[in-house]
C-alpha cells in the first residue's frame, strides 16, 4: 500500500504532469514538422525552394520577435504565458491542417483561379500560420523547459540535470514513434488523412495540456512569484496622455482631427521606440552573461544541413527515399539522440558539466566527418559543374545542364494536365539530372555508399550533439538570473534562428541535389566554429578554477598574523 500510495503521489505530482505535458506537446511538434516538410515537397516537388522559403520565414520571424517574446515572458504571469502560447500554437497548426486538406483535395480547381495566383496566396497563408505556430511553440518551450523546470528543482543542479535529461529523452523517444505514426498514415492512406490525424491530435492535446499545466501552477507556489525585470519600461505599456482620449463623434473641427491624428502618430512612434529599446536591452543583457560564448557556439550549430530538418528530409525525399523509410531513419536518429542524453548524464557525473561539453564537441565533429567523405564517395550527386552559387546569369554550365535545370521550372499558368508534382513512379533521380518516364532511363544509383555515409554521419553525430545541447542548456539555466531568463533565452532563440535563416538562404541559392555537397562543406565550417567558441569558454573556466585553487592553497598555508 505504501508503494501504491507513493506511485499515486508521483503521478499526481508536478514533475510527472510537466513530463506528460511536454510529451504531448513534443509529439504534436514532431509530427507537424516531419509532415510539413513532406507536404511542401508534394505541393512544390521539383526542388527544395518552397521548403527553403518556409524555413526562411520561420527563422526570420523568431529572429525578429524572439527578444520581444522573451520580454513578454518575463513581464507576464507564468500561467497566462503558458496558456496563451499553448492556445495560439494549437489553433495555428489546426488551421494549417485544414488549409492543407483543401489544397490536396481541390488543388486542380484552385489552380484555375487567378491563373494560379490563388494557390500562391494559399501557400503564403500556410507558411504565415506555420510561422505563428512556431513563435508560440518557442514561447511555450522557453516558459516550461527554461523557467518552470528551474523553479521546480529549486536550483538543485543534479535534479535540474535529471529533469533536462528526462525531457530530452522523451523528445528522442517520441521522435522515434511520432514520425513513424504520421509517416505510415500518409504512406498507406493519404496526405489528407495525415492532415486530419495531426488536426485531431492537436485538439485533444490542447485540452489535456491546458488542464495539466494549470494543475502544476497551483501545486507549485513559487511559480506564482516572479521577480520584476530590471530593465526599462515595457514597450507595450501605453501612457495615457492628455488629449488622447476618444474624441466626441460630433466633433467636426478639421484642426482638432489633425491634432488627434498627430498625437496618435506620436504615440505610435513612442511605442516603436520602446519596442526597439526593449530589443536593444535584451541583446545587451545577453552579451553581459558569463555564458555568452557557449550560447553563441550553440547557435552556430544551427547553420547546418546535417540534421533531420525539413531540408535534409526534402533532400532525401528527392533522392527517392519515401516517407516510410524516411520516418525509420528519423527514428534511428532519435535512438542516437537518446544515447546522447544517457551519455550526458554519465559524463556530467564523472567529469563535470564543462568537460562534458568538450567531450561532446569532439564526438560531434568526429562523426560529421563521415558526411564530408560522403560528398566524394561513389553515388554522390555532387557535381562541380553545377556546385557554384547562381550569382550571375553567365554560368559556366554546359547547355545540357541548363536543359536539366529547365526541367525543374513550372510556371504558375500551366496546362492542368501537368501536376505540381509528378507521381513518384514517373520520376527517377540520377546522379546529375531528373528524368521522366518518356526518357527511357529508369536506372538505379550506381552506388549507395554516399547516401549510407551521409546518414550514418548524421545519425551518429546526434549522440554528441544532444549531449552538447544539454550541457549548454544547463549552463544557461544555472547562470542566468531569474528576472532575465525570458529575455536571455529569447535572444538565444533569435541567434539560433539567425543561423537557421542563413542556412535556408544558402539552400535557396543552391537548391539542386548536385549542390548539396557544397552545403555540407559550409555546414562543417560553422559547426567547427561553434565548438571552437565553446573551447574558449572551457579554457577560460579552467584558468579561473586554477587561479581559485591556487588562491585557496596560498590562503591555507599563509600563517595567521
Amino acid at each position: 500500500m505504501c508503494v501504491l500510495g507513493a506511485i499515486l503521489i508521483y503521478l499526481m505530482g508536478p514533475r510527472f504532469l510537466v513530463y506528460v505535458s511536454c510529451a504531448l506537446s513534443i509529439w504534436g511538434d514532431r509530427m507537424w514538422h516531419f509532415a510539413m516538410s513532406v507536404f511542401l515537397i508534394e505541393l512544390y516537388g521539383h526542388n527544395l525552394l518552397l521548403t527553403a522559403v518556409f524555413g526562411l520565414v520561420v527563422a526570420g520571424s523568431v529572429l525578429i520577435f524572439g527578444v520581444l517574446i522573451g520580454d513578454w515572458i518575463d513581464r507576464k504571469p507564468r500561467n497566462k504565458v503558458a496558456h496563451a502560447s499553448l492556445f495560439i500554437q494549437n489553433a495555428s497548426v489546426t488551421t494549417c491542417c485544414v488549409l492543407l486538406m483543401l489544397l490536396f483535395s481541390y488543388r486542380r480547381e484552385m489552380e484555375q483561379i487567378w491563373h494560379g495566383w490563388f494557390t500562391v496566396a494559399c501557400y503564403t497563408v500556410l507558411i504565415t500560420l506555420a510561422a505563428v505556430a512556431n513563435l508560440a511553440g518557442t514561447a511555450l518551450t522557453i516558459t516550461i523547459q527554461r523557467d518552470w523546470i528551474v523553479s521546480l528543482t529549486d536550483g538543485n543542479g543534479s535534479q535540474l540535470a535529471g529533469m533536462n535529461a528526462a525531457v530530452r529523452r522523451l523528445d528522442q523517444i517520441i521522435n522515434i514513434f511520432a514520425p513513424l505514426s504520421v509517416g505510415q498514415v500518409m504512406t498507406w492512406a493519404s496526405h489528407v488523412i495525415g492532415c486530419g490525424f495531426i488536426l485531431g491530435w492537436n485538439l485533444v492535446s490542447l485540452l489535456v495540456e491546458f488542464l495539466f499545466l494549470s494543475r502544476v501552477y497551483h501545486l507549485v507556489p513559487q511559480l506564482a512569484v516572479k521577480p520584476q525585470q530590471q530593465t526599462g519600461k515595457p514597450f507595450l505599456e501605453k501612457r495615457q496622455e492628455p488629449g488622447t482620449s476618444k474624441e466626441p463623434k460630433d466633433c467636426k473641427s478639421h484642426l482638432e482631427e489633425e491634432r488627434v491624428t498627430t498625437k496618435r502618430f506620436l504615440l505610435c512612434l513612442q511605442n516603436t521606440q520602446r519596442l526597439l529599446h526593449t530589443c536593444r536591452e535584451g541583446w545587451e543583457t545577453y552579451c553581459r552573461q558569463t555564458i555568452f560564448l557557449p550560447g553563441l557556439g550553440l547557435a552556430f550549430l544551427y547553420m547546418t544541413v546535417l540534421g533531420f530538418d525539413c531540408i535534409t528530409t526534402g533532400y532525401a525525399y528527392t533522392q527517392g527515399i519515401g516517407g516510410s523509410l524516411l520516418s525509420i531513419l528519423t527514428a534511428l536518429s532519435a535512438l542516437s539522440g537518446l544515447m546522447g542524453t544517457i551519455l550526458f548524464t554519465w559524463l556530467r557525473g564523472h567529469y563535470g558539466l564543462v568537460t562534458t561539453g568538450v567531450i561532446s564537441s569532439w564526438l560531434h565533429v568526429g562523426c560529421l566527418t563521415l558526411c564530408v567523405f560522403s560528398v566524394f564517395a561513389p553515388g554522390s550527386p555532387f557535381d562541380t559543374a553545377v556546385s557554384s552559387l547562381p550569382l550571375s546569369k553567365n554560368s559556366s554550365s554546359s547547355p545540357e545542364l541548363l536543359k536539366d535545370d529547365q526541367v525543374h521550372i513550372y510556371p504558375f499558368e500551366r496546362n492542368l494536365n501537368q501536376p505540381i508534382l509528378p507521381d513518384r513512379s514517373s520520376i527517377h533521380w540520377t546522379n546529375s539530372t531528373v528524368l521522366f518516364d518518356g526518357q527511357q532511363d529508369p536506372e538505379q544509383p550506381e552506388s549507395y555508399v554516399s547516401i549510407i555515409l551521409l546518414f550514418s554521419g548524421v545519425i551518429l553525430a546526434r549522440i554528441g550533439l544532444w549531449s552538447f545541447d544539454l550541457t549548454v542548456t544547463q549552463l544557461l539555466q544555472e547562470n542566468i538570473p531569474e528576472a532575465e531568463r525570458g529575455a536571455v533565452n529569447g535572444v538565444q532563440c533569435s541567434l539560433n534562428y539567425l543561423m537557421d535563416l542563413i542556412h535556408f538562404i544558402l539552400v535557396m541559392l543552391a537548391p539542386r541535389p548536385q549542390q548539396f555537397g557544397m552545403l555540407v562543406f559550409i555546414s562543417m565550417l560553422f559547426v567547427t566554429t561553434g565548438h571552437v567558441l565553446y573551447f574558449f569558454y572551457a579554457r577560460k573556466c579552467k584558468i579561473e578554477n586554477s587561479q581559485v585553487n591556487e588562491t585557496m592553497k596560498k590562503g591555507t598555508w599563509t600563517p595567521l598574523s
